[in-house]
């Protein structure tokens, strides 16, 4: 019981058990934490279904209607610290992160380079699929104003591809995280390096999303854009 993956979702029907046999048949063993909204799509249902076939492996937290995708990876968080797992990993649902870059994630902590590595599109080696020139550029230009406003050394700053050591996320106070759409994922980062803790960034392809719909709205870019503002102001 040393590596698990925990999974947010809502509607990802499409998605779910390919991402659950893809993580699975990995090499390395990693457990998974799947955390549901209260999908209406019957995404838990899978989930209920594969757990017979991946007992002690498989794991599902279900949650009344959506709460946002950082109260999901908090209380991941908090279940999987109970349990005593080592190493912690946040992914997405619907194959933006390649299974197989867990891997990598986890060997460059597990080998001391870091405390919490992320998957990052912007470093040298690391790319975007699929995506249009506007959102690379909106995206991109968002982890420039974090790094501006913040002075945090890392240029994938909303990256939701990560590997968190139990030391981590053990001195955090993940009661007092504020933020829950994509300024959560800024927010952990800075977090973690203000304490002192050792960030890489780990080349990937980040590849947008084949079935199921993006979870992207206004409030969650505006969150973002002020929260920044927050953080380095507090």
């Amino acid at each position: 019981m040393n590596k698990i993956v925990i999974i947010p979702t809502y509607n990802e029907i499409e998605n779910i058990e390919k991402i659950i046999r893809a993580v699975m048949n990995l090499p390395e063993v990693f457990h998974i934490l799947i955390i549901d909204d209260g999908s209406p799509d019957g995404t838990a249902n899978i989930v209920k279904g594969l757990q017979n076939e991946y007992p002690e492996k498989l794991f599902l937290l279900e949650r009344k209607g959506k709460q946002g995708l950082g109260t999901a990876y908090i209380a991941g968080f908090k279940w999987s610290l109970a349990k005593g797992y080592e190493y912690i990993f946040e992914m997405d649902a619907d194959f933006s992160h390649n299974p197989n870059d867990l891997i990598r994630l986890y060997e460059n902590c597990k080998n001391g380079s870091s405390d919490l590595s992320i998957g990052s599109r912007y470093v040298t080696g690391g790319k975007v699929e699929n995506w249009p020139l506007n959102r690379i550029l909106i995206s991109y230009g968002a982890s420039v104003y974090v790094r501006l406003i913040t002075w945090m050394p890392v240029k994938d700053c909303t990256a939701g591809f990560v590997c968190y050591t139990k030391k981590v996320l053990e001195s955090i106070n993940l009661d007092e995280i504020r933020f829950i759409g994509y300024a959560f994922q800024i927010e952990m980062k800075y977090r973690a390096w203000k304490k002192g803790f050792r960030l890489a960034e780990i080349p990937i392809t980040f590849v947008d999303r084949k079935e199921g719909q993006s979870k992207m709205t206004k409030g969650i870019v505006k969150e973002a854009i002020l929260g920044v503002w927050k953080m380095r102001l507090t």
